[in-house]
């Protein structure tokens, strides 16, 4: 089973650029992040011409999250559990073939002096008590997404100019590893130890494409009986260069079930 996450910065601005690499890619399940528009108007026609039912948590204009699936799709969870009645749409979670899996667009945090800064680590909280929750049901778990966390200085090109910032201050840092340290594995991580340049993002400023100038901040988080089963974890460059591209790409890990 191949399953990827990818934050594609509006659905409908890069539309073509999703099917093009579904088409080429094939993947079991697609976890997208910032799909910014409301939940009925998701291309879910599209997408079922190739073959993927979708469950979407969407709002106008900002965030929002989907899951789609070649295979059925069951028991799915909106919004993060104690998440308020206006909460942005951050969070999906649903069963797919034995395999409980989210799609998780974590707060960016940015700036550090506001409050901001605090719904991020109070979100990174909630998410905890929820990976404690499903590591409890001992089945397999997957937690994909953009974290908006630089896990490690080689994570980033120029991790100096992240320093004082949301995506790596040591506080977000900490909170992510939290989350590891309860039993989780980062995949990518994992199985490319040491493999450098290895980014996820790029910003649309200042020629950071060009110059490789990223950081890798879209992630797997697996459970025991998740990292047990998998084969590989990689990125996909490719769609950054194409006109209209979204600003991240996508991770992908392959499962043997």
């Amino acid at each position: 089973m191949r399953i990827a996450t990818w934050n594609v910065n509006s659905i409908r601005a890069r539309l073509p650029n999703i099917m093009d690499w579904i088409s080429t890619q094939k993947p079991d399940i697609l976890l997208m992040q910032e799909i910014k528009c409301e939940t009925s108007s998701f291309p879910f026609l599209e997408f079922k011409s190739s073959g993927y039912e979708v469950r979407a948590v969407g709002q106008k204009s900002y965030n929002g999250v989907a899951i789609a699936s070649l295979h059925p799709i069951e028991d799915v969870t909106e919004a993060l559990p104690h998440s308020s009645n206006d909460e942005p749409a951050r969070y999906i979670e649903a069963v797919i073939k034995g395999i409980r899996i989210a799609s998780i667009y974590l707060p960016n945090g940015n700036p550090v002096s506001t409050d901001k800064f605090t719904y991020k680590l109070d979100w990174m909280a909630r998410l905890k008590q929820r990976a404690i929750k499903l590591l409890q049901e001992e089945s397999p778990v997957i937690l994909g997404g953009d974290y908006n966390v630089i896990p490690k200085e080689m994570d980033a090109h120029d991790p100096a100019a992240w320093e004082n910032g949301a995506l790596f201050l040591p506080q977000i840092r900490a909170a992510f590893q939290e989350i590891l340290n309860l039993g989780y594995t980062e995949a990518f991580r994992a199985m490319n130890p040491h493999k450098l340049e290895a980014y996820s993002f790029w910003d649309y400023q200042a020629g950071a494409w060009q110059r490789d100038n990223g950081i890798r901040i879209d992630h797997f988080l697996l459970s025991p009986e998740s990292i047990d089963r998998s084969t590989s974890c990689h990125i996909d460059r490719s769609p950054r260069g194409k006109e209209k591209a979204s600003d991240h790409v996508p991770v992908i890990i392959d499962l043997d079930l």
